[in-house]
């Protein structure tokens, strides 16, 4: 293969990634305002209905939330949550849902997208719900 064939494909590979890279970020910061309407219109009033509903059965949660997310932590061993973050690393950006919880003396994280399939918009409480209670169910 000759140097000007090479160098001419290489220039395309070189263009078609500058174009991604643009369009990834355009994703990201869709998904980004998408998720700041979702965290404060959806996420964050649910973990504060899902805590009085837990202390009103005798299960002490607080709601946190750090920039960028929400969290339900128990008041016994802070150290074990639900919570939901935006995921900017996947293409498309998605919502995930992580649990942190204890084992013995070690610390267990998992995580998990709330619903791979639906765009960030268009995530539901119910759909949020469903994972918390989910994953809520190892740590009562």
């Amino acid at each position: 293969m000759d140097v000007p064939e090479v160098r001419r494909r290489l220039r395309g590979a070189i263009e078609k990634a500058r174009q991604h890279a643009v369009e990834r970020r355009g994703r990201s910061d869709a998904a980004a305002r998408d998720y700041e309407e979702f965290l404060a219109g959806k996420a964050v009033p649910l973990f504060h209905q899902i805590a009085s509903a837990l202390v009103a059965e005798g299960h002490h949660f607080k709601v946190f939330s750090p920039a960028g997310s929400v969290r339900l932590a128990s008041d016994h061993s802070p150290e074990q949550f639900v919570e939901v973050v935006l995921d900017t690393d996947a293409d498309p950006p998605q919502v995930i849902g992580r649990t942190n919880r204890g084992r013995g003396r070690r610390m267990i994280t998992a995580e998990r997208p709330i619903d791979e399939h639906t765009p960030i918009a268009e995530l539901t409480e119910d759909q949020v719900l469903s994972f918390v209670l989910s994953e809520l169910i190892p740590l009562l």
